[in-house]
């Protein structure tokens, strides 16, 4: 049944079942027994009742008044109940005198139990019609705040998935134009792993997370490329627990470290440098470890975009228990982290924490946006 259906239900039955109790009750204590003149009176004061509080139901709801805040809207209730029940004291007292002279001339001041009574009447009406839709109005309210910074979060999420650096793209196309001729298998083979990481960024703002194993790919193209480039300069090793491959991962998230690791570490040696990327899981949590040749210094110019990108994209996927940290090693954390790569120069060091129930968190809240 719809609301409005309800609403004249409510109005019907209400209004008949008030009035119609008071008339049983007039007719029970009265000598004279059924009065036809005091059954249609019940019948008018129903349509009167219906039409009065309707018509409060369209100020209502034309002025907005659920929205104002609750020192404004008290005064204006309280007003409405007052003038309604005026009214139907004004439109009851002439025709109860002309039909129940006797009660007027032993009640004085009769005008003021029917403020009285009328106003008990409106005022159970009002308050409950105005509470409802107070209430229901401000959940409503928050459902509109949390459905829009949702869609506010998401647009976020999309912008900073589909981040490639253009300079990359410029970069790669030179080296394998010297290749073309040079070696014409590996000018192929890169032509197919740039298309692979261009067809990956394009994706990458239509799913929230893909498999490690599947972003790894997207790394080891990334650094097939860039060894082009940098030749012997650049040495890389990839290092991934079993148990990890399959763990849901921002798309794009670790190549654009990688190309920070590259571009603000590596190409600033002076003879060239390495990239280290290694993934395990601590505690039922995820971790991913990039280490690189290079001084970290000042994140912002150091990072640029990525990592802020690799920040915000884990705060709004996993929430506060995902964590990114970046910071320079010192001599002890060299020698107490292994690696097949020998550097003697400075190393910075990327970590990245996925809780375990990320992935369920990150299916059900894709569920409650298809249900809203």
């Amino acid at each position: 049944m719809s609301k409005q259906k309800i609403y004249w239900f409510c109005q019907l039955f209400g209004w008949s079942l008030l009035i119609m109790v008071e008339y049983v009750a007039y007719v029970l204590e009265s000598d004279s027994g059924f009065d036809p003149d005091a059954l249609y009176l019940a019948i008018a004061n129903i349509f009167l009742g219906i039409t009065l509080t309707h018509l409060y139901r369209l100020m209502l709801r034309r002025w907005n008044w659920v929205r104002l805040p609750f020192f404004r809207l008290a005064p204006r209730v309280l007003l409405s109940i007052c003038v309604l029940s005026l009214i139907m004291t004004m439109v009851n007292i002439p025709v109860d005198r002309k039909l129940f002279p006797q009660y007027f001339s032993e009640e004085p001041w009769i005008i003021i139990g029917y403020l009285i009574s009328w106003g008990k009447s409106m005022l159970t009406w009002v308050l409950s019609y105005t509470t409802y839709h107070y209430v229901e109005e401000n959940r409503n309210a928050e459902i509109e705040k949390i459905l829009l910074k949702t869609n506010i979060r998401e647009t976020e999420a999309k912008v900073l998935r589909s981040q490639l650096n253009p300079h990359f793209v410029f970069n790669a196309l030179n080296s394998i134009r010297a290749l073309v001729y040079e070696n014409p298998t590996k000018a192929q083979q890169s032509i197919t792993q740039l298309s692979n990481l261009l067809r990956n960024s394009l994706l990458a703002d239509r799913r929230k997370t893909v498999e490690l194993r599947e972003e790894i790919k997207t790394v080891e193209d990334y650094l097939a490329l860039e060894k082009v480039r940098y030749e012997e300069r650049l040495d890389s090793h990839i290092d991934l627990d079993g148990r990890t491959l399959f763990w849901q991962v921002p798309p794009m998230m670790l190549q654009t470290l990688v190309e920070n690791a590259i571009k603000h570490g590596v190409s600033t040696a002076v003879g060239g440098g390495f990239v280290e990327v290694r993934s395990t899981i601590v505690t039922d949590k995820l971790h991913i470890i990039i280490r690189n040749t290079g001084v970290l210094g000042d994140k912002e110019a150091s990072g640029g975009f990525g990592l802020a990108n690799t920040a915000q994209r884990l705060e709004l996927l996993y929430g506060p228990e995902a964590q990114f940290h970046i910071f320079q090693e010192d001599s002890r954390d060299q020698t107490d982290r292994p690696s097949v790569l020998h550097n003697n120069g400075p190393v910075v060091c990327a970590e990245i924490t996925i809780p375990a129930q990320s992935e369920g968190m990150f299916r059900k809240s894709v569920s409650q946006s298809v249900i809203q």
